[in-house]
């Protein structure tokens, strides 16, 4: 209430001053005082009319006499920051509005949802057109959409701010600054704020595991030397990545990055994190020119960063012990025992491990004849995961997308899909081909690769082409020059107008998305601890397994389909089509009757008890449920039967006493096989009369 006060750590630096548009840039004006521990500290008292001492809204910098020379950097700690017309580096920038400009959340977290199906998502390419688009935009237009398709987590990528938009927003500069590019910060609170009041919840994809280089707007040779929140030398470089590597062993830098996850929670109410490149923080290798085979030696030996192993347990016990409903991911490809096992119980303790290899797996496949496409290695990938360690699978996610990859639309239809996506034009081979089993891998990936799902905002209808975003012609210290894109923003959008339009066919397979999540939504399949696998036939090309109370069937086979197709299950009874991959609405042939009904019959088959049999049409994917029987209604003739002596008809409780009585007195042993009467008998007259 009385004043400002600013610190910074810097212990490479031999003197400090705070500086900026409040004190026109004076060096001399507001020196900073250094402790044992290299941390500089001032205090800036509110002026004479009460008002704070840098107003909200203006340049604040640090300059600092460093190893290197005098030095001006942003606040590592700075809230927001800005890139002037004209200007490349950024400006940091005094963020703190008066109480009553402050935006105010409306809406209550939603309830962390048993099941995750998550919309992975960028607010700058979010727009149909050639442009940034922004934080209200996101929330007028593209929220609503995401609740629409049935997702209930929306993951946002590059929210702290990054100088280099390409970068994806992954070489961060201000860690607890929100992207400018996109809006203000209490336009990303409201963002959220939406999000919440539409039952979403809000996923953050935070960097913690590399920064950029940049040294006049980043952390980078922040008080001259290489090393202060960074390991100094060639460990503190990400050769591939082209970044900065966070010491996790300096007190500071768990201070740092603790208090950073913190912020986002408290701060903009985020429901949790997706942590970026956690197998690059594990280990000194950073997973790079490795292979993982399972051997513990890979996991617990001299290449773990036992200090980054650390820093995850200890940032994964603050955000469940500060916010019990929070959510955390991590990025990891190696399969690191204890991932998800509560710190508590000796684990890393993260709630769920993203299921990298999938998706290599599917541009494996893809890449392969049809002929050649093996269905126990399908299988295997998609369940090759640690019992009880909960996995969010994908069958593509931005990765897939960028420019020098394709989409798996993309790898299926490839030019195709630029002449024959229109339904007033014939259809071809190769887009027939392309969208069926564009449905198939996307089901199957959420059938049986984890306890969640994830998408890219925009292939769940199979967007053409690739992400690029805008930049010019890169010259190499060789010489050789990487063409640009003369900063286009062409490949940088989501054409979400081609997944709206009922003249495209790509219409078709956004309402099958849809489809998948409600029906996840309706069974919680994902979730269930009952999964088995029947059937993995490769001659046949049909894989047939059980998730929850719901069986599927598919049906590679490129040409063959099968009539009188026997199918095992559990349970008995009868089953229905509840989702159809053929269905005309996702761009089908109907070649699946939805009113038939399939009742089963017992004896053993693929291991199960019990079986029915169906038609497996080629390149199909069935998923069938255990119909719920129809209540058939009370007749006028029943009721009048029912009616007591004062001429209203009884409550259920004494006309099933009445019928359980009348039951007792009329079964014999001789009369009615089923005497004594049994519990199962009870309960069959306790839910129909109810019911």
């Amino acid at each position: 209430e009385t004043g400002i006060t600013y610190r910074e750590w810097a212990p490479g630096a031999k003197w400090a001053a705070l500086i900026g548009d409040f004190n026109n840039w004076n060096p001399n004006a507001d020196v900073m005082t250094r402790d044992e521990f290299g941390v500089w500290e001032i205090f800036l008292p509110n002026n004479a009319d009460g008002s704070p001492a840098i107003p909200h809204g203006s340049r604040v910098k640090i300059r600092m006499d460093t190893p290197s020379g005098m030095k001006d950097s942003i606040p590592a700690w700075i809230k927001f920051s800005v890139q002037a017309p004209g200007e490349i580096p950024y400006n940091g920038i005094y963020y703190d509005p008066p109480e009553e400009d402050k935006y105010v959340f409306k809406h209550p977290r939603p309830k962390k949802p048993k099941s995750l199906r998550i919309y992975e998502s960028h607010v700058g390419m979010s727009s149909k057109d050639p442009v940034i688009n922004t934080y209200a935009n996101f929330r007028d237009e593209v929220l609503p959409r995401i609740k629409k398709l049935g997702y209930n987590a929306v993951q946002i990528m590059a929210i702290q701010e990054h100088s280099y938009y390409a970068s994806f927003g992954y070489h961060v500069t201000n860690f607890f600054a929100p992207s400018s590019r996109f809006g203000t910060p209490d336009e990303l609170k409201s963002l959220i704020d939406k999000a919440h009041e539409l039952g979403l919840v809000v996923l953050m994809d935070i960097v913690h595991s590399h920064a950029s280089k940049n040294t006049l707007d980043g952390l980078n040779m922040f008080d001259g030397t290489d090393s202060c929140y960074f390991h100094s030398g060639e460990r503190g470089y990400h050769w591939m990545w082209d970044s900065r590597l966070f010491n996790y062993g300096q007190w500071e830098v768990l201070r740092y990055l603790l208090s950073n996850a913190r912020w986002w929670l408290d701060e903009y109410k985020f429901d949790g994190f997706r942590f970026d490149g956690v197998t690059s923080m594990m280990y000194t290798h950073h997973g790079l020119q490795t292979e993982f085979t399972g051997n513990y030696n890979e996991y617990f030996g001299f290449a773990t960063d036992v200090d980054a192993v650390v820093y995850l347990m200890l940032v994964n016990d603050l955000i469940h012990g500060l916010f019990p409903e929070a959510i955390t991911i991590g990025e990891d490809v190696s399969g690191m025992p204890t991932f998800c096992i509560p710190v508590q119980d000796g684990g890393v303790g993260f709630d769920y491990r993203l299921h990298m290899a999938i998706a290599d797996k599917w541009i494996e496949i893809l890449k392969k004849r049809d002929e050649d496409w093996k269905m126990g290695d399908i299988i295997h990938s998609l369940t090759n995961r640690r019992w009880l360690e909960k996995c969010i699978s994908y069958a593509e996610s931005h990765d897939q997308a960028l420019v020098g990859d394709k989409t798996i639309a993309f790898w299926l239809m490839d030019k195709d899909m630029y002449d024959f996506m229109a339904l007033d034009r014939p259809s071809t081979p190769l887009i027939d081909r392309g969208i069926a089993l564009h449905k198939m891998i996307r089901l199957i990936t959420m059938g049986l690769g984890g306890e969640g799902y994830l998408n890219f905002m925009g292939n769940e209808f199979g967007h053409p082409e690739w992400i690029d975003f805008p930049r010019g012609d890169q010259h190499l210290p060789s010489g050789a020059v990487i063409p640009g894109n003369n900063f286009s923003y062409d490949k940088c959008r989501r054409r979400f107008d081609l997944g709206d339009a009922d003249y495209l066919r790509y219409r078709g397979m956004q309402e099958f998305d849809q489809a998948m999540q409600h029906l996840e939504e309706k069974y919680g399949f994902m979730t269930s601890e009952h999964q088995y696998i029947s059937r993995k036939d490769e001659g046949d090309r049909v894989i047939v397994f059980e998730r929850g109370d719901l069986v599927f069937v598919f049906n590679f086979h490129w040409s063959n389909s099968y009539s009188d197709y026997r199918v095992g299950c559990f349970k008995p009874g009868k089953y229905k089509v509840v989702l159809d991959s053929d269905d005309p609405l996702f761009g089908g042939f109907s070649r699946i009757n939805h009113e038939a009904e399939y009742f089963t019959s017992e004896g053993l088959h693929d291991g199960r008890p019990r079986s029915f049999y169906i038609y497996a049409p080629s390149r199909t994917a069935v998923v069938y449920a255990l119909a719920e029987d129809e209540v058939e209604p009370v007749d006028a003739e029943l009721k009048e039967q029912l009616r007591g002596e004062d001429g209203t008809v009884r409550r259920p409780g004494s006309i099933l006493m009445a019928v359980v009585e009348d039951y007792f007195q009329k079964s014999t042993p001789a009369s009615n096989p089923f005497f004594p009467p049994s519990k199962v008998m009870c309960c069959w007259l306790l839910t129909n009369f109810l019911r």
